[in-house]
């Protein structure tokens, strides 16, 4: 799977935690740059590629996950889920089909965040399931908005 990692400075090192993690679990890597204080720059960015289809899923940080997790949200077919537990990031996939996660540097340690990441990575959405007509509606609704 190509995994799209992006943060902001105050959660580099986190990311590139994250990012050796995915590696030793034989994912591709794509490393979005870190200098940009203005989180929502890379947000908005990562969101667009996983979009785009040149990333399959995207992880996102800061120091909450709260604030890259709004920005990638205003991209159009993005569906970020700010995760902080093993059930909302193995849901986050199962129930919501989100495309990214974030997760918040300054609230979780690295073993908690990469069993987040493992979690969301193991987990696959299934359309008729009974959260399909729910992720239809959001998708429906954002298909109309533009």
């Amino acid at each position: 799977m190509r995994l799209a990692f992006g943060a902001d400075p105050n959660a580099a090192g986190l990311k590139n935690v994250l990012m050796e993690e995915a590696r030793r679990l034989g994912h591709e890597v794509i490393d979005f740059p870190t200098d940009d204080p203005i989180y929502a720059n890379v947000a908005i960015a990562l969101a667009q590629s996983v979009v785009r289809g040149e990333a399959d899923r995207g992880v996102l940080l800061c120091g909450t996950g709260l604030g890259v997790s709004i920005s990638a949200n205003k991209v159009p077919g993005a569906y970020c889920a700010c995760v902080s537990d093993i059930y909302q990031a193995e849901r986050a996939r199962r129930s919501n089909d989100a495309n990214i996660i974030a997760m918040g540097a300054q609230v979780l340690g690295p073993e908690t965040a990469k069993c987040l990441l493992r979690a969301y990575l193991d987990s696959e959405f299934d359309p008729d399931s009974r959260s399909g007509p729910k992720v239809a509606r959001i998708r429906e609704f954002e298909l109309h908005q533009q």
